[in-house]
Order: structure tokens, then C-alpha cells, then sequence
């Protein structure tokens, strides 16, 4: 998930350093007032949505199968911890009748 993230991060980076330079050369254009810094960040955003969407398909499906195995395995410990606390009150409640 961490490699995932890193590298959704990079993308955003990427068309922020493209848009900035489109911004301030005069392509794409300006922020109105003092929001351009506000402009560029969500004009990346915008940008790095769909393009990290479309190239990292393989590695979100990596990380998602690692969260989804991660969850079973943590429903597969709670369901053994509960077995335990039934055996254990099991046999408290048996030892509780024979006295």
C-alpha cells in the first residue's frame, strides 16, 4: 500500500511541476487574484486523477488483494480468540456446576 501511495504521490508531483510551468509560461491560464497557487494545486489534482487511475490499475490491484488478505486474516484471529473465550467460559460454567 506504502509503494502504492509513493507512487500515486509521484504522478501528482509530476503534473504539478507540468502545470506550474504551463501556468507561469502562459499556456494554461491564470488564478484569479492571489489563488493561483490554489488554481495550479487543483488543476494537477484534476490532471493526476485519471492518468494514476489508468497506469497504476496493476498496483492498486496488487495492494488491494495484500488489505483484502490482511483482512481475512485478521477476521480468521478474532474468530479464533472468540473460540478460545467460548472454551474457556465453557469450562469455567462446568467447573461451576459440578461443585
Amino acid at each position: 500500500m506504502l509503494r502504492y501511495t509513493l507512487m500515486r504521490l509521484g504522478v501528482f508531483v509530476g503534473c504539478l511541476v507540468v502545470v506550474w510551468g504551463a501556468v507561469y509560461s502562459g499556456i494554461a491560464p491564470r488564478g484569479l487574484g492571489n489563488s493561483n497557487g490554489l488554481w495550479v494545486v487543483l488543476l494537477a489534482l484534476l490532471i493526476s486523477a485519471p492518468i494514476s487511475f489508468v497506469v497504476l490499475r496493476k498496483e492498486r490491484d496488487r495492494a488491494s488483494i495484500q488489505v483484502a488478505q490482511r483482512v481475512d486474516r485478521m477476521k480468521a484471529n478474532l474468530d479464533a480468540n472468540r473460540s478460545q473465550e467460548d472454551v474457556a467460559d465453557d469450562s469455567a460454567h462446568a467447573q461451576g456446576q459440578t461443585s
